[in-house]
């Protein structure tokens, strides 16, 4: 979330698209309501289903999976035809005065540099052009600016395009166009709530960065009311990427570096970036005091300058990263021997559980650390029909480790605002089951015994890993945290006045400010640095105080970074440095420094007009265009789904997202539209919790069985009954489910042709006490986004046909 839960109560217009709020996020659902009932706020709900947030909107659209960037791009068309743009925040606060090399092209969906051998771009002809001076050349008239060229790259997407592709009616896209064009008012705002929905996707990453641009041309990020808001759908999602638990990432968004940056010099010359324009504050040119603090947490002592701060000891990525669908080809290739799942069922939320299967069947060990007995765990086990394995040729070596739930353990969590919030164990583990700093202090002191005993290949970053716990066998949470906001190691002088400490050695730093890049600070995450300083524990404060009722709640807990509730805040005023709306103040300039109700997300006494407000973008603005930061396109492009009921009207011969990685195999198992008629689609109940509450007896009991959503029309034409049994099959797998028949989905026409919806809900296995049923993933492709790998479980296609079975 750029904003927080709270601030959405000040907006005028919520546009859910890429989620479903009121059902997979209720208790945040409540500030969509304080905003309509107190601001007169509109609700559009925008969705292949007629779902529970649909209920309460105040205006629905239907649309098919996949498509939205199709639909959002031609609302950016129609804000710009109708001039319905924030013109003041778009020249000062976006690129898209800044003019493109000319090498630059576009053509039949593909960018300048496509290699279709590598499906990948060279992306060097997507930079900007930049003048004698080395800054970008600005101009907003000129033909290859970026205003130019979005206008040139928008104008295929019109309303009747819309319909043919998305199946949204164009008499309801237009209302829909029209409600959000208003919002480019200064004094009206809007706010986009999404979640997987959009994430899902081939193109997820797209999905977002199309209506981050369309929020910019209306000038609502940075502003209270606005923002792009991610709902984080699991409690501690949001701090898993913060804290580096992905595949590339060190905390903190610092990233790996890979084989082609073999030196500390030459990795550091590709993060530090220079600022494009003049006078122009970059924030990560301070990139290598986060870094060499990272690496003095992790190595203490042993990381030293003429170590290059041990910078030896990190692994060099070969790959762009090891995310999970490469981990489990590797797996299903014999090339990955042991795998070690963290409070993760991959078994149900990966996809192609067949190939998911296979691929744990040929591992020679699985360890499992996890409070719930889970269908991974267990995936050696045969079940019938929901799990039919041939347990007796499965040799691989499970071994499960009991770990606590959330509400057993003292820590924090971070919520999708990017608030920490702490909280105290409520109960005590049960029989066998261990808090996961335990377990894992147990896994680290008996192989560094080993390396300790045998040696090794590489034993320098196991035996000089910094491990000053009171008890080393289970490090206190507090303790965690302390190391995590970071600390002095050596007295730090006075800024200002060199003769001063300004830091005593061994006290905690109050924020990343002060982190060195000489080795004499430790910190473990750059962005969390200040909430556990020497004022204390501060994500445990429950102050419940907000000046001017602005939503901003500054001393609830803590919030990231630096305690900024609103970020790019700057962006809230104009280039003066006044509010662009009086009436919903945030930040503003008093002639000496920055002041309001929030962190200033910009130095304090940085100049407005001078320091643009997006610092962490070389550029200081916010882009329209994202040079070559993103694989696919500087600009987002509508390709349809690997799977589609329709060709691609863009771009007819492209099939899926060009650049996202494909393997071999699951390629070739890839349907299409004349053996798998109808579009799927998968998510997530409000009475179940991921996989977890089907362990829970009144969960179970609320949502016992596992279903499918069709419409009446599919029902009709398939001789389905309502609660009736039927099969459901995708070239990768088949399952059985009860239907049911609703109004809730409706038949959606295509290009001429009728594409009915299958919804499928996530929340079964063979484990639990709910009764026994399958998920999407037995019928989902092997396929990510071109971005994350996150897979494409929100557009496939599938065939269905009613079946004999139970009535109760």
């Amino acid at each position: 979330m750029t904003n927080s839960w709270t601030d959405i109560k000040n907006t005028d217009l919520v546009v859910i698209m890429g989620g479903n709020a009121a059902e997979a996020h209720p208790c945040g659902f409540k500030w969509v309501t304080e905003a309509k009932q107190n601001r007169g706020a509109k609700l559009v709900v925008v969705d292949p289903r007629f779902t529970r947030s649909a209920a309460l909107s105040d205006f629905y659209a239907p649309i098919r999976q996949g498509t939205d960037i199709a639909f959002l791009l031609a609302i950016i068309n129609y804000c710009i035809q109708k001039d319905k743009v924030q013109w003041d925040y778009v020249k000062a606060y976006t690129n898209a005065p800044y003019v493109v090399k000319d090498a630059f092209s576009y053509r039949d969906g593909l960018f300048s540099g496509y290699d279709e051998a590598r499906r990948d771009y060279d992306r060097s002809s997507w930079d900007y052009a930049l003048g004698p001076d080395g800054y970008v050349v600005s101009d907003i008239d000129h033909p290859r600016s970026v205003w130019s060229l979005l206008k040139a790259h928008v104008s295929p997407y019109t309303p009747e395009l819309v319909e043919r592709v998305c199946g949204t009616p164009k008499d309801k896209f237009l209302r829909v166009a029209e409600m959000i064009a208003e919002c480019s008012s200064k004094t009206k705002t809007m706010t986009s709530m999404y979640a997987l929905g959009w994430t899902q996707h081939s193109s997820g990453s797209q999905n977002i960065r199309t209506m981050a641009m369309l929020q910019l041309i209306l000038g609502n990020v940075g502003v209270r009311g606005g923002g792009m808001n991610a709902l984080r759908g699991h409690s501690n999602i949001q701090g898993l990427t913060d804290l580096g638990l992905m595949s590339n990432l060190l905390p903190g968004y610092l990233t790996l570096p890979t084989d082609k940056e073999p030196t500390f010099d030459v990795y550091m010359s590709t993060r530090g970036f220079k600022p494009l324009r003049p006078n122009q504050m970059s924030y990560w040119q301070n990139y290598k005091k986060f870094f060499v603090s990272f690496q003095k947490a992790m190595w203490g002592d042993a990381a030293t300058a003429e170590n290059s701060f041990a910078f030896d000891w990190l692994p060099k990525l070969d790959v762009p990263g090891y995310d999970m669908l490469r981990a489990f080809e590797l797996m299903h290739e014999g090339k990955m021997n042991g795998y070690f799942c963290q409070g993760f069922n991959p078994l149900l939320a990966a996809p192609n559980r067949k190939k998911l299967t296979e691929a744990l069947s040929k591992l020679k060990f699985l360890v499992v650390m996890d409070p719930l007995d889970t269908e991974t765990a267990r995936f050696w086990e045969n079940h019938g029909e929901y799990n039919d394995v041939d347990t007796a040729k499965i040799e691989t070596e499970v071994i499960q480790l009991p770990a606590t739930c959330f509400a057993e353990d003292t820590g924090s969590l971070t919520n999708s605002g990017r608030q920490l919030h702490w909280h105290w164990a409520g109960g005590t583990p049960p029989g066998e089951a261990k808090r996961d700093a335990w377990i894992m202090a147990q896994i680290f002191l008996r192989l560094r015994a080993l390396y300790q005993k045998e040696g090794g290949a590489t034993p320098d970053p196991i035996l000089n890993l910094v491990w000053r716990y009171e008890d080393p066998n289970e490090p206190k949470p507090e303790e965690l945290a302390k190391e995590i906001n970071g600390s002095a190691l050596e007295d730090l002088p006075d800024a200002k006045d060199p003769t001063k400490t300004a830091l005593q050695k061994g006290k905690q730093v109050a924020s990343f400010a002060a982190l060195r890049d000489d080795g004499k600070t430790a910190c473990g995450c750059w962005i969390y640095s200040g909430c556990f300083n020497e004022a204390g524990n501060n994500m445990a404060r429950r102050d419940n105080t907000d000046p001017d009722d602005a939503g901003v709640f500054p001393k609830w807990a803590w919030s990231w970074p630096l305690n900024r509730r609103i970020i790019y805040n700057a962006a809230s005023a104009d280039p003066t440095g006044q509010p662009w709306d009086p009436s919903r103040k945030l930040l503003w300039w008093d002639g000496s420094k920055w002041t309001g109700y929030d962190v200033p997300d910009i130095a304090p006494t940085a100049k407005p007009g001078e320091v643009e407000p997006f610092i962490m973008n070389a550029e200081g603005t916010a882009r329209l265009w994202v040079r070559g930061l993103m694989r696919d396109g500087p600009f987002p492009v509508h390709y349809e789904p690997f799977e589609s009921p329709i060709d691609n009207a863009i771009a007819p011969k492209i099939r899926g997202n060009p650049v996202a990685r494909v393997f071999k195999d699951d390629l070739e198992q890839m349907g299409d539209s004349k053996e798998f008629p109808y579009a799927a689609t998968s998510y997530r109940l409000t009475e179940h919790f991921h996989y977890w509450t089907k362990h829970v007896q009144i969960n179970a009991s609320l949502q016992p069985e596992f279903f499918v959503e069709i419409s009446e029309e599919l029902a009709k034409e398939k001789g389905v009954t309502n609660a009736g049994m039927v099969r459901v099959w995708s070239k990768r797998g088949s399952i059985k489910a009860r239907a049911v028949v609703t109004k809730r989905i409706k038949p959606i026409v295509c290009d001429g042709k009728p594409v009915h919806v299958v919804g499928i809900p996530l929340h079964w296995g063979f484990m639990g006490l709910a009764r026994k049923g399958f998920g999407p993933n037995s019928l989902t492709p092997f396929v990510g986004d071109a971005n994350t790998e996150t897979p494409e479980f929100k557009a496939f296609l599938v065939n269905i046909e009613p079946i004999a079975g139970p009535l109760a």
